[in-house]
């Protein structure tokens, strides 16, 4: 008897059979039931805020309360997002790098969850059709796994449906102000002291 925490796993006589192959794939594999009867549960710590890749299907989260409009500070050439305190937003409203942005909670194929940020129309009610068009895709993908791929030639995503009957995705069970708070562990801008701002000032 094997013992690893609170589960017993039976292992037999401890010799295996002499006309069985030893590395036969059928006796190694580890099985879900295995897996379930170890109560492994995986931790949620990381959850990144970024576009879909274009090989990626995708769905978004059906319930509204999942998403939210607020505002960031986006470093493209740093390939990260900052959330911004509301506080901040009037002193912040003149820095090109900061924006107002949807943030929605999105999962691909392969389990990953992140917040899928889409630019929001700004003070002039404008929005360019890159946006436009990610927004459509994000609501399309509410119940449906869908691959979004841009097209510079249209100068504005395409939105794929995948063709097969994919079972929908688990959701974490966790509150969206919890998926804000380990998305935006390290970056969250609450002061105009913040690094970050230091350094687009040419403070730092």
């Amino acid at each position: 008897m094997f013992t690893n925490d609170n589960v017993s796993i039976p292992i037999g006589s401890g010799n295996v059979p002499p006309t069985a192959d030893p590395f036969d794939i059928s006796r190694l594999r580890l099985s879900q039931d295995f897996v379930a009867a170890a109560g492994v549960k995986k931790i949620l710590n990381t959850i990144p805020c970024r576009k879909p890749s274009k090989e990626w299907f995708v769905q978004t989260h059906p319930d509204k309360d999942y998403r939210i409009p607020t505002c960031v500070i986006e470093l493209k050439e740093d390939c990260e997002t900052y959330l911004v305190d509301s506080c901040l937003w009037p002193e912040l409203a003149s820095e090109s790098t900061f924006s107002p942005r949807a943030l929605i909670t999105s999962i691909n194929r392969q389990g990953v969850l992140f917040l899928w940020p889409i630019r929001l129309p700004g003070s002039d009610g404008r929005l360019d059709e890159w946006s436009r068009s990610a927004m459509e895709a994000a609501t399309l993908a509410a119940g449906k796994w869908v691959r979004v791929q841009s097209n510079m030639s249209l100068g504005a995503y395409e939105v794929f449906e995948a063709a097969g009957q994919w079972a929908a995705p688990e959701w974490p069970e966790m509150p969206f102000q919890e998926l804000l708070r380990i998305a935006f562990k390290d970056r969250f801008i609450v002061s105009l002291d913040h690094p970050i701002l230091k350094r687009l000032r040419g403070e730092a």
